[in-house]
């Protein structure tokens, strides 16, 4: 299907960071777009301000039946009535990911797959290639700091967009350029074993189109098998890589690095945002401006303002008393590298991190690595597991995890209990992370803080 030319659409879980991205896509374009969505939410509000309507109550008299294309997110439940109207009644009714394939068949994309790291890597690629004036149309999985938004336009027929790997969805994407930022274990309950995810990435790589380009993470695991017509990797600073970061230095939670290519380097780069991982990232970002050529002063003076993205290392408050972090990390891995770029940054402190498990069947699957990677932290609090779209699993809970732990300093407590902790506790650097609910604490937490 030509995207170009769709007039009016309808979107299932239009609320979705995915799908309202999406739903922007189509109404910048002069598109007629509405659409359902369980709760009203400040995401929804934003997309009503701009114009799309939204209704709240799953009734098949509310929707719109003059729609010539009809989104759903694997999220909504097989028993959605407006759904199962569209299909009952012989709409087109595609996922999500079919109209991402559409838009990469289109456009020249640049897409970003892994475990972690793909939402800041694809941020920092649309946010670098739009301040450096090349411009992109960008679709993501976070809200980008500097613009409050995860969907941006261009007149430039590039998009960037985030690929994710839930559902096996970004083995539809064709991409021009193709990142791969990590391949662990994770969607188990999806994948079944480590090795099926790996086979997974490794298929997305084979989509990359004709004479494109993979920029993969120096070290993966079975990067023999990647594929692409250029392969290029990247790292931290190990020099065996293709392109890296060198001349680190830190302060007041800033970095400042030298990235250096195969035949190129950029000097004393500049990033306002806390994390080594981040450095990491930017490698991957530089490194995607410089295949498609983008001015180096360019991208170094860009990179200079960016802001990050909402709930990744985000610093919520920070000053010489107090540290407070959200994250949205929820997978061993990140939890480790969060942790680990958090204690570097701010050694003095003491670490205090509040973990809201996400699925009770990551729970399960991972709670060894939890236990291992929450451990880093000098002491531990650990929300009950947000459910998402399981139902409960016996013997599966936060003890799971805490009863793992080699660091004994470890509480379970409410969403309460967290803020009365704040409340009384003297807190140097807490960091909150998880992909639930936690994020609503973030608020009245840092009003706590503040306030000592």
């Amino acid at each position: 299907m030509n995207v170009l030319e769709i007039k009016r659409i309808y979107f299932v879980g239009i609320g979705g960071i995915g799908m309202s991205a999406l739903a922007r896509f189509f109404r910048q374009r002069g598109v007629a777009v509405s659409g359902y969505d369980l709760t009203e939410t400040e995401l929804t509000r934003k997309l009503n301000t701009e114009g799309i309507d939204i209704s709240f109550t799953d009734d098949s008299t509310r929707l719109d039946k003059n729609a010539e294309l009809v989104v759903y997110t694997p999220a909504i439940p097989k028993t959605n009535q407006i759904l199962n109207w569209y299909r009952d009644n012989n709409y087109p009714v595609y996922k999500r990911s079919d109209v991402l394939q559409w838009i990469t068949e289109a456009f020249f994309a640049v897409t970003v797959a892994g475990t972690h790291g793909k939402t800041t890597v694809s941020t920092m690629i649309a946010y670098l290639l739009r301040e450096a004036g090349e411009g992109s149309n960008a679709f993501l999985g976070g809200i980008a700091a500097n613009y409050q938004s995860n969907y941006w336009s261009s007149d430039n027929k590039v998009a960037v967009i985030e690929a994710d790997e839930y559902d096996r969805s970004f083995l539809k994407l064709f991409p021009d350029i193709a990142v791969l930022t990590a391949m662990d274990a994770d969607h188990l309950d999806i994948y079944g074993t480590a090795e099926e995810v790996e086979k997974a990435f490794i298929q997305y790589t084979a989509n990359i189109k004709p004479g494109g380009t993979l920029i993969a993470k120096h070290g993966l695991k079975r990067f023999s098998e990647l594929q692409g017509s250029t392969i290029l990797s990247y790292s931290l600073q190990n020099d065996a890589a293709d392109i890296y970061a060198a001349n680190i230095v830190q302060k007041n939670g800033e970095y400042t690095f030298d990235v250096i290519g195969k035949d190129w380097m950029i000097n004393e780069v500049h990033l306002p945002i806390g994390g080594m991982h981040n450095i990491e990232n930017a490698v991957a970002a530089i490194a995607v401006t410089q295949v498609l050529q983008v001015d180096p002063q360019r991208v170094k003076t860009a990179l200079s303002g960016f802001k990050g993205v909402k709930r990744r290392f985000e610093y919520i408050i920070k000053n010489e008393h107090t540290v407070f972090i959200d994250d949205y990390a929820h997978h061993p891995e990140e939890l480790a590298a969060l942790i680990r770029s958090a204690k570097r940054l701010f050694p003095g402190k003491k670490c205090v991190i509040a973990f809201q498990p996400h699925l009770y069947s990551r729970t399960r699957d991972f709670a060894q690595g939890f236990a291992d990677s929450l451990s880093m932290a000098d002491e531990i609090i650990l929300l009950d597991i947000y459910p998402a779209r399981e139902l409960p699993m016996e013997g599966v809970s936060a003890a799971m995890i805490a009863e793992r732990m080699s660091n004994e300093a470890v509480t379970i407590l409410s969403k309460e209990g967290l803020l009365e902790y704040a409340r009384v506790a003297p807190v140097q650097l807490l960091i909150t992370a998880g992909a639930g609910d936690i994020d609503k604490l973030v608020t009245p937490l840092k009003e706590i803080l503040a306030a000592k």
